[in-house]
């Protein structure tokens, strides 16, 4: 058996593996022959993994890094009961052993788990790591809790969604409908979809096959959509994957209305929920206003290539 197929019987049983890991979730994403694992075993168990998505630029330079819509990946660690000191020397052996099977690539670029707060051992293999940021509702059971910690405007715009606009949520529509919102909002900044429709709905299908999605659409009394939010999950945490809305009606409080129905139904099927924290200023104040903790997870990379490395200074340089 190959060490994906391995990893494929792993991902079945191990419920600690987040989803955007999940092999599922690569096939759907990246494409089964896209993506790959390097492993590290003992005694038939699988005691560490770390899946990649290959992919190859012009001048065939080989990139090893994550699919679109897959908020982290990097490596997957099994938990046990060893002391500290112990567990430190375990984890520098397991990502030294997962590093060492990754093949050929000018350049590596992941963003971590939160969980993987030790990156100490690739460090020690020339990789460097930038922090980043999101937001997490860590316990969902006490939903008037919950609602007490939002900011006051967050609070004032459901109010506003459900009492002067009449918005009431949808959980039964399709992905095509979603993403009409989701295009809008682009559009709204001029911008185009990083993802084709056929993408989505490709995940989509993965998604509801798993029993993994569902999607939040504010409306009217008039049948106008307002705003959407699509929302994945798993054993230990919900995520928001997507979202959009009408510009001209921007103003409802629907995507607040939105997210609080997510927050709601979360509560239901797992046990947190993180808003995969934006970067963008504003993003961030209002995924900061659900009273979410800020918590940080890694930015992981490495550029064996010249070329690659020079052109990433050029981008940096265009930037500033």
């Amino acid at each position: 058996m190959t060490p994906k197929n391995r990893y494929r019987a792993l991902c079945k049983s191990e419920l600690s593996i987040p989803i955007f890991s999940r092999d599922w979730w690569l096939d759907a994403t990246a494409g089964d022959e896209y993506w790959d694992v390097s492993i590290v075993e003992k005694d038939g168990q699988i005691l560490a993994a770390l899946p990649f998505m290959i992919k190859e630029r012009r001048f065939r330079q080989t990139i090893l890094t994550q699919p679109l819509l897959t908020q982290t990946l990097g490596p997957w660690l099994r938990s046990g009961n060893a002391k500290y000191t112990k567990r430190l020397a375990q984890q520098k052996d397991w990502m030294l052993a997962l590093i060492d099977q990754l093949p050929p690539h000018a350049h590596y670029a992941q963003n971590w788990h939160h969980e993987q707060t030790n990156w100490l051992p690739f460090y020690w293999r020339g990789f460097k790591q930038t922090t980043r940021y999101t937001y997490r509702l860590i316990e969902l059971s006490d939903r008037e809790a919950l609602w007490r910690q939002f900011a006051s405007n967050i609070r004032s715009d459901i109010r506003k969604a459900e009492n002067r606009f009449e918005l009431s949520v949808k959980d039964f529509l399709s992905v095509d409908e979603f993403l009409d919102l989701t295009t809008q909002t682009f559009n709204r900044q001029g911008m185009n979809l990083r993802y084709s429709r056929e993408y989505v709905q490709t995940l989509d299908t993965a998604c509801a096959t798993h029993g993994a999605r569902k999607i939040f659409v504010a409306e009217d009394t008039e049948g106008r959509k307002h705003a959407g939010v699509y929302m994945i999950w798993d054993e230990n945490s919900a995520y928001y994957l997507m979202g959009g809305g009408n510009p001209a009606l921007r103003n409802s409080g629907a995507t607040s209305l939105c997210m609080w129905e997510a927050i709601r139904f979360a509560s239901t099927v797992t046990k947190s929920f993180d808003f995969e924290g934006s970067m963008i200023e504003p993003v961030e104040r209002f995924f900061r206003g659900f009273g979410a903790i800020q918590t940080p997870y890694f930015a992981v990379s490495r550029t064996p290539s010249p070329f690659i490395r020079a052109l990433i200074a050029a981008k940096a340089m265009l930037r500033n």
